[in-house]
């Protein structure tokens, strides 16, 4: 892909595009600290609280919360964009995985519906995650909910203001394998709130793991549900 804005919801894709490998990697190694001691297992016990019988993975990249849900009696489809991500998960196993964008999603490619609908740091752009909150109420079932796990806005700011907008992308931290860094769309915690709000989903908890070592919050975990249920 040529000319692509830098600061883009494409940029993300192509970026994911280059770098499925090293993130195989760096999952199947737990070379992500805050995955590994608190973040994987916020999101698991979020959803098994509410006892769903089958879920979405939007983004779910190689798979791993699936096999996570597994263990739990819990049928997972997972989607995502990124074609080498979705053939690790098939060979993996523990659910079934489909190529899929967020764009096609929006566009009803899904005829299933679901007890829960869960995003895992998956939603980074902006118009397709715009997207992807208008069409997940329709692929809810009556009750069903929507967990969404992202970076704390109060914690990523950094120097920059507190505002809505385009940040570039960093592999700080991670492997030297990891190029091409994505850029991500930051939204503060109101406007996250107002997303949910602007589709009638209504949020029942939000929860804030905290990283033992830093005892900041290592992320924002918002539960969901349509605000009529």
């Amino acid at each position: 892909m040529q000319n692509i804005n830098p600061l883009s919801d494409a940029k993300i894709v192509d970026s994911w595009l280059s770098n499925a490998a090293p993130w195989i990697e760096a999952i199947r190694e737990e070379q992500i600290e805050s995955r590994k001691l608190v973040t994987n297992q916020a999101i698991i016990e979020a959803i098994i609280s509410k006892i769903p019988k089958n879920l979405l993975d939007i983004g779910c990249g190689e798979g791993w919360l699936a096999r996570a849900l597994f263990k739990y009696g819990i049928d997972v489809l997972g989607i995502d964009a990124t074609p080498a991500l979705i053939t690790q998960a098939q060979k993996e196993g523990g659910g079934d995985f489909q190529v899929m964008s967020y764009e096609e999603f929006a566009q009803g490619k899904l005829s299933r519906t679901f007890d829960a609908v869960a995003s895992n740091f998956a939603l980074l752009g902006k118009e397709s995650v715009e997207d992807v909150f208008r069409t997940v109420p329709s692929v809810l079932n009556q009750g069903g909910y929507f967990f969404v796990q992202t970076i704390h806005p109060l914690v990523a700011t950094d120097e920059q203001a507190y505002e809505d907008g385009w940040r570039s992308g960093s592999w700080a931290g991670f492997s030297s394998q990891f190029t091409n860094p994505a850029p991500w769309y930051f939204r503060t915690l109101e406007s996250w709130i107002k997303l949910f709000e602007s589709v009638d989903l209504r949020i029942r908890e939000m929860r804030e793991p905290k990283h033992p070592k830093t005892n900041k919050p290592a992320s924002v975990l918002f539960i969901a549900q349509i605000s009529a249920q």
